[in-house]
């Protein structure tokens, strides 16, 4: 029998890996806690890589929300958001393990869309800051994959929708399904859905929700160029 490939995820008790746990897929997939793997500590890390000995290492544990929080908390913004993924990198590099790394799609400027992933950056907050500052260790490290992600949960979840703001979402269950095709792929990709406005968007599954106004909080052009993923996902 043919030995199965062996997947470790950061970041188990998140919403995207909640999801990825629903699926049947052809891996060992490890979910390792917080007290199993601490990506402040660089040991804590390689300990579950020498038991586990995977194939690949998703590396989704961060802070994200509320984005406020990278504001006020600064320095656990940078530990966990940038330090953490560094550790990450040094310990994928010490044994040659191929690592994918989430990023977001607000690393771009964001004013006139469509960007592709060779476009230049220039985050418009402070989370999507100190996901560039993962990103930068992750360049380092030639084994790697940043995937610049825009989702979120299903249902959407909120009384109001920007309409205001153009980008990509997609539903976490989608990128799920995506995740086994781009395992091998190195460099950076753009992930999200079709480009439109988060109202357009949310309106699909939620017919009586309000439209509101979005630019106090994000510039008014996020959308990513996909023309790359797409390319891939046909083969």
């Amino acid at each position: 029998m043919k030995k199965k490939k062996v997947i470790i995820f950061t970041g188990g008790t998140g919403r995207f890996v909640s999801e990825f746990r629903k699926i049947k897929n052809k891996f060992r997939v490890y979910y390792p806690s917080k007290r199993k793997v601490d990506i402040l500590k660089f040991h804590s890390i390689t300990k579950f890589i020498k038991e586990k000995k995977p194939n690949y290492f998703i590396h989704c544990a961060g802070l994200s929300r509320p984005m406020s929080v990278h504001d006020k908390e600064i320095n656990k913004s940078i530990d966990l958001n940038i330090i953490g993924t560094a550790n990450v990198v040094k310990a994928c590099e010490k044994f040659n393990i191929k690592l994918i790394y989430f990023s977001t799609g607000y690393v771009y400027p964001g004013r006139k869309g469509n960007y592709f992933e060779e476009d230049p950056v220039k985050p418009f907050n402070k989370y999507a800051w100190s996901k560039l500052g993962g990103e930068c260790s992750v360049k380092l490290y030639n084994n790697s994959l940043i995937l610049r992600l825009i989702m979120c949960e299903k249902p959407f979840n909120h009384k109001t929708a920007y309409n205001d703001i153009e980008t990509n979402f997609i539903f976490h269950e989608e990128v799920v399904k995506i995740i086994p095709k781009l395992l091998k792929l190195k460099g950076v990709l753009n992930v999200g859905g079709k480009t439109q406005s988060v109202y357009k968007f949310a309106k699909k599954y939620n017919p009586k929700i309000k439209k509101s106004s979005g630019r106090h909080y994000f510039p008014p052009r996020i959308s990513m160029n996909l023309k790359k993923l797409k390319r891939i996902l046909k083969k």
